[in-house]
């Protein structure tokens, strides 16, 4: 095998790697021999094809399949000739058959990046601290009273109100043609929920069981729903009824319906406290750790391999098509253009190889390995997310596609939780932004 490497860039190389007629040969000769055996073709015997019939018939077909495998069981070997440590597939841009017997391909790799830790211990970062208010332990209570109420039919006279539930048939039109996904009939509205927008609740609040209207909303450029951003929607609405809610009493009772093992409504609001309490500090821990990693790819600036940014993009845009599907929609449909949504990942794909990279880095410093008890944790936080048991979760994980990301994603953030114990860490009070987002 002889092999000629050229450096592309920093971190890109690109292999010519000649087989040599003594590999190629037989490799064909085996292929030739095996579809002889196999097919069957008009005025010969099985086996017994002459070789320049089969090269007439099936000459692509087994280049093409004896190729890909020559390359197959040659890659390895030659980039571990030259000492290079690829980090994602290889991109094969050329190969042919020679007529001197060799086959010749051309690999373009990309290779792991080598640098320098610099600054990764005593990280400066800002950790935002916040507090649960009464205020959000009301709201909570309400919420709880709203989903134990008793609905009943309203009377007739009885206009829309805050907390009721209207059933309505609705139709929405842009530019005056119907829009088939924008349409139901018989559909709930929980008033004060905000499901359909707010929008399109307040406009049914004062009507009555019976009434007809029409009115138009227009939605930002940023609604969720990309069906319906930054578009002028009539829609048109028949009221079919109207419920009511009748809440319960706040009182002690309220509160051990809630949890039997509670005995009083201050008991329930403690409860409700703690469990707002560890979900603002969960939301506010993916804050910190961002802060974390963007100062610490800021200190150690290194270039990364294009091709991983891309494959890590495409990983982006798979699980946004997943996201689209389950509202049935495709990209083309939501009016999104695939140019812009790659573009608009790329530096955040830039970030999470560049953040690999380095928590890779410094867990072989210091090194840092997943223990079986780092692994055991995993399974039960997955379990207890998905209300699996362990042996389910486990079961899942047998697989060796699955077992390593997981794995990958402990080692991670094992690394991560020694960086935090080594950050000079300042408190500091929430942004207006940030306790919105943690509310």
């Amino acid at each position: 095998m002889d092999i000629v490497v050229e450096q592309i860039s920093e971190l890109t190389r690109k292999l010519t790697i000649t087989l040599p007629k003594e590999t190629v040969e037989p490799a064909l000769a085996k292929a030739y021999a095996k579809i002889n055996a196999d097919v069957k073709l008009k005025g010969f015997r099985r086996g017994k094809i002459p070789q320049s019939v089969l090269e007439n018939n099936f000459k692509e077909q087994i280049q093409s399949e004896v190729g890909e495998k020559l390359v197959q069981e040659s890659y390895f070997d030659a980039v571990e000739k030259q000492g290079l440590d690829p980090v994602v597939h290889p991109e094969i841009t050329e190969h042919a058959f020679k007529g001197d017997g060799t086959f010749v391909y051309v690999a373009m790799v990309d290779i792991k990046p080598q640098f320098e830790l610099k600054e990764y211990k005593g990280l400066e970062v800002e950790k935002t601290v916040i507090e649960v208010k009464d205020e959000e332990i009301d709201k909570e209570i309400e919420l709880l009273r709203r989903h134990q109420a008793v609905l009943q039919t309203a009377e007739e006279d009885h206009g829309i109100a805050m907390n009721d539930v209207a059933v309505v048939d609705f139709q929405g039109f842009h530019k005056g043609k119907a829009m088939k996904e924008v349409h139901n009939e018989n559909f709930s509205v929980d008033i004060g929920m905000h499901r359909l927008g707010k929008d399109f609740e307040e406009k049914l609040i004062g009507l009555k069981k019976g009434d007809k209207t029409l009115y138009e909303i227009t939605f930002p450029g940023d609604y969720p729903n990309p069906l319906l951003a930054g578009k002028n929607v009539e829609f048109k609405v028949d009221v079919k009824d109207v419920k009511v809610r009748i809440p319960p009493a706040l009182d002690d009772e309220f509160a051990k319906d809630i949890k039997p093992e509670l005995n009083t409504l201050a008991d329930l609001r403690e409860d409700i406290r703690q469990r707002l309490q560890k979900t603002k500090d969960e939301a506010l821990q993916g804050d910190f750790d961002d802060k974390i990693m963007h100062k610490l790819i800021e200190l150690n600036p290194f270039e990364v391999p294009q091709r991983l940014v891309n494959y890590e993009i495409q990983e982006m845009l798979k699980q946004s098509e997943e996201n689209l599907k389950r509202s049935g929609l495709t990209f083309e449909s939501a009016g999104i253009k695939l140019d812009d949504l790659v573009e608009k990942n790329r530096e955040i794909a830039v970030k999470r190889v560049k953040g690999d990279f380095l928590l890779k880095k410094i867990a072989e410093v210091e090194e840092i390995k997943i223990a079986d008890e780092d692994i055991q944790r995993g399974y039960q936080r997955i379990a207890d997310q998905y209300r699996m048991t362990l042996d389910e979760v486990k079961q899942y994980f047998k697989r060796r596609e699955e077992i390593l990301p997981f794995m990958n994603e402990l080692h991670n953030e094992k690394v991560l939780n020694f960086l935090r114990g080594q950050a000079k860490i300042t408190e500091v009070a929430p942004t207006e932004s940030t306790e919105q987002a943690s509310a």
